[in-house]
């Protein structure tokens, strides 16, 4: 097998949550099965869910697991701007992993020309490091109001003559003509480097397809790499609030536990662990009523903290807390959750809010720093090795003596409360099911762990080689190994 260093391709999509981050992960877990080097990229992802890397940049989950599937080690080469979103109008910047200034909504056609040499010189760093860059576009590449100032989608594919994927999701509906949409809308410059479609999430029989496959590539002179069937329990690691509560289907669960939907929720993928856990039933909630009689309550972090805790209190969901407080009945709070249960909290860094009180439930205060902390930490609870992450501004420490509070990792517990800024704490399976049991009890649950269920890590890696055979069994794996320059 031979091939072309440093070769590309872009898997586009026609809208948001088509399936892009997923076709990519299967890709480059296929492609890396070919024995080549290969490396995930995003030019610019928009994304509160977000990761650290060994070298303490911070970079989308999405693009993280996909460097897992590819088999690579994560870097901010592979997603070198990353957009949060801390309001309707503004997102903070992370640039080559670290924070670098904010964007205003009327910055995002034209004040992003440094982003894009970031992200192009970037992209040129992993072609001298690797056979192969699979690129993951963002939202749609036909966003004609967007295409001036476009370094992901078709002005990434232009600047390295990319060929283009576009994926279409038919169980939106529509599929067809949003892929010739997709295609009639862009300039001809841009609409040559379109080489091929991927209809995703098909369920049923697929000869009824055939004659729209047919119809539509004779239309636009592309043909379809393949169909992708609807695949069960894809949670992998989203960039989108869309998918918050993708896996909350599961009934029957003897430990209830109900995750606070923030209106600007960040590392949502903190409770993936829990809803792959046997016997727990995961369901993500603004309604009061069900805070209050979930066996579990967990809050998680947010990208506008004094925001989103004056939410919970306008609300009503800050006095369900109260209340499950006042019954001795679980809350685990992460990050941006644990600040808000603190009794002051100083934000002069994100909100401007200055001092605010929080919902009293832990005797901690919180100082907003301009200095994000990024990190790898490691810590134990009860003997076991707990491995995590934190991106944080926000400073917790215990106030007065701490009452009868007692250490939590980073954080401290209150009784029935607990609080930790660390990310990815319950992907550790000793600890994940040994604090269960303890969360249960108190619960009056009878939920015990399954001792023959597999791990976390297991089940992630099980799922991306379920992505990466549906690739080798659904597409034309030769024409995607031309398109990217390979020879066997």
């Amino acid at each position: 097998m031979s091939h072309a260093p440093g070769r590309g391709l872009l898997v586009a999509g026609t809208s948001s949550d088509a399936g892009k981050s997923l076709v990519t992960t299967g890709i480059c877990r296929f492609l890396a099965r070919q024995g080549l080097a290969v490396a995930p990229f995003k030019a610019q992802n928009m994304s509160n869910n977000s990761m650290v890397c060994a070298d303490g940049a911070e970079i989308g989950r999405a693009q993280y697991l996909q460097a897992q599937a590819a088999r690579a080690v994560p870097t901010s080469a592979m997603n070198p701007v990353l957009l949060k979103p801390g309001s309707d109008r503004r997102s903070f910047v992370v640039v080559r992993g670290k924070a670098d200034g904010v964007l205003e909504a009327g910055e995002f056609a034209s004040g992003r020309g440094h982003l894009a040499a970031a992200a192009f010189t970037a992209y040129r760093e992993l072609q001298e490091q690797y056979d192969v860059i699979v690129c993951e576009g963002a939202g749609s590449p036909a966003e004609i109001n967007l295409r001036s100032g476009d370094y992901v989608n078709m002005g990434l594919a232009r600047e390295f003559d990319l060929p283009v994927v576009v994926v279409g999701d038919i169980d939106r509906g529509g599929v067809f003509a949003s892929l010739y949409g997709t295609v009639e809308l862009l300039e001809p410059a841009d609409r040559a480097l379109v080489k091929a479609f991927i209809i995703n999430k098909f369920r049923g029989d697929e000869s009824l397809l055939r004659p729209g496959l047919e119809r539509l590539s004779e239309l636009t002179g592309r043909p379809f790499l393949g169909v992708i069937p609807w695949m069960r329990d894809m949670w992998l690691d989203s960039e989108d609030t869309l998918e918050v509560g993708r896996w909350t289907d599961a009934d029957g669960g003897t430990l209830r536990v109900a995750v606070v939907r923030l209106p600007r929720i960040s590392n949502a993928t903190d409770v993936d662990a829990l809803a792959a856990e046997p016997g727990v039933a995961v369901a993500v909630t603004i309604d009061p009523a069900a805070i209050r009689s979930a066996d579990l309550v967990v809050l998680p972090g947010s990208r506008a903290t004094v925001s989103d805790l004056h939410w919970l209190q306008d609300s009503g969901i800050a006095d369900a807390l109260r209340q499950r407080a006042n019954q001795e009945l679980p809350i685990l709070g992460i990050c941006g959750g644990y600040q808000m249960l603190a009794r002051t909290l100083d934000d002069s860094v994100e909100s401007g809010a200055g001092v605010v009180e929080g919902l009293g439930l832990l005797p901690t205060a919180v100082r907003f720093e301009d200095e994000k902390t990024l990190g790898r930490p490691q810590g134990s609870w009860r003997s076991h090795v707990v491995e995590a992450y934190e991106i944080h501004h926000g400073i917790t420490r215990t106030i007065g003596d701490g009452g009868s509070a007692i250490a939590f990792l980073d954080g401290i517990q209150l009784g029935t409360t607990w609080g930790t800024t660390w990310h990815g704490t319950l992907e550790n399976d000793a600890f994940r099911r040994a604090w269960l049991v303890e969360v249960a009890a108190m619960a009056g649950s009878e939920w015990e762990p399954a001792r023959d269920a597999p791990g976390f890590g297991e089940r992630r890696e099980r799922m991306i080689d379920a992505l990466a055979d549906a690739i080798e069994e659904n597409l034309d794996t030769e024409a995607l190994l031309d398109m990217v320059g390979v020879r066997r």
